[in-house]
């Protein structure tokens, strides 16, 4: 099992500015950095590219989507910037070499709201009709859209499994599969690693082994020997990655419900998960 960091850990947005990153994060053990693209015009993908090479330190892609990039949006243009940001996305992923671009591919973070049925229905509409040009898209790049739960405070569309799996198999694309954000599903899923065990090897594309209160792994009630057991069940293949937010921008922070630090430091934040990411889930 590969383990990695997000940016987010350190800061927002990410750019060339930060280009250090990847050396930091490749000096402490990680095998991918995943890189949180906020603004695609910010970061010289030529340069991270080839830096990531040197370090021989992978990437994964994942997407940050405020009000303007929500494909599910009563605003035309924003469903338009939606799909257009997604698309961007996949072309980045391409580019870099990550199998996946995950996130709550479906709508805006922090947009919640009691809506009436048929603006739910219609809302859910749009965001299948999009989901399956995207998953066309995506399959031309050899990318996997990975749609991520999120939690009620975070988003009114998809919070459970059950909700992801439901919007997948419409889409029935081999390329929209589903991120695992285990903070969120702590809050939402009744059991976890049967959670897992429901979507399976074919549909898990990715997993953010993040804790109960999105601090250090393993300082939290996280059921980590459950998820553990789970994974190596369906067989699961991918990576586990830490993402939470150490210098999260106020829109972020804001949308994410980011109110106190998370940990001492982000330094240690990403020692200390690693450090209990290879004693939990490397082999014995």
């Amino acid at each position: 099992m590969l383990f990695g960091a997000s940016t987010f850990i350190w800061v927002s947005p990410f750019s060339t500015a930060n280009i250090d990153l990847l050396t930091k994060v490749k000096n402490m053990g990680y095998d991918i950095i995943e890189i949180a693209v906020e603004d695609t015009s910010i970061i010289d993908w030529t340069l991270i590219k080839d830096i990531a090479r040197d370090l021989d330190l992978k990437i994964t892609i994942s997407g940050a989507f405020g009000a303007e990039r929500d494909i599910s949006s009563i605003e035309p243009q924003y469903r338009q910037l939606g799909k257009q940001y997604i698309i961007d996305c996949i072309k980045i992923a391409q580019n870099v070499g990550s199998p996946i671009f995950g996130g709550p591919v479906y709508s805006a973070v922090g947009k919640t709201r009691i809506v009436s049925e048929e603006q739910k229905k219609q809302e859910r509409d749009w965001c299948v009709e999009t989901l399956i040009e995207i998953g066309q898209i995506a399959g031309d790049y050899g990318v996997v859209v990975g749609l991520e739960p999120l939690n009620r405070f975070e988003t009114d569309m998809i919070n459970t499994v059950d909700q992801a799996l439901s919007i997948v198999n419409e889409v029935s694309s081999p390329n929209l599969k589903i991120v695992l954000d285990t903070f969120h599903s702590n809050i939402e899923e009744k059991d976890i690693p049967t959670s897992i065990r429901k979507i399976g090897k074919d549909l898990l594309c990715h997993v953010q082994g993040n804790e109960s209160d999105r601090g250090t792994p393993g300082t939290g009630h996280l059921e980590w020997e459950g998820i553990r057991e789970a994974l190596t069940e369906i067989e699961y293949e991918g990576a586990v990655v830490i993402e939470t937010f150490g210098q999260p921008s106020k829109e972020l922070a804001r949308a994410a419900c980011i109110w106190r630090p998370l940990a001492n430091s982000a330094d240690e934040l990403a020692t200390e998960g690693l450090a209990f990411y290879r004693k939990m889930f490397s082999p014995c």
